[in-house]
């Protein structure tokens, strides 16, 4: 398969295997949950699987990636400009998933506290 070819398709299986990620947190409670809690939760859950995993700071971590794997490759005697491209946009876009699924979790725990629940975390 083409190297060209691989990058998208490598960035597409790494952001799917990421695609909940993080909305599915289990919260801690400090105390017992109360009978509105699993309803709120799922709500909150749906609310952070809205949150784009392929948002424009992923993307631009992506490209950034690309640009200095590229210039490492290109620098380096034994690799070239495209393979440390590829590297570089597969690191940034992890790099960028990962932080959206913090952001998935953070979203559901400040749902829920904000509904009412005593979250610890």
């Amino acid at each position: 398969m083409k190297p060209m070819l691989m990058t998208p398709l490598a960035l597409a299986a790494l952001l799917g295997a990421c695609a909940h990620s993080g909305a599915d947190v289990n919260p801690i409670l400090d105390g017992a949950p109360t009978a509105q809690f699993q309803s709120d939760l799922a709500a909150c859950r749906g609310l952070a699987r809205n949150q784009s995993q392929l948002d424009r700071q992923t993307m631009a971590a992506a490209a950034l990636g690309a640009g200095i794997g590229g210039v490492l490759g290109e620098v380096d005697d034994e690799g070239d400009a495209l393979e440390g491209a590829v590297v570089g946009a597969l690191a940034g876009a992890a790099a960028g998933a990962s932080e959206a699924s913090e952001t998935r979790k953070t979203i559901v725990l400040n749902c829920l506290r904000g509904r009412g629940h005593a979250v610890v975390n």
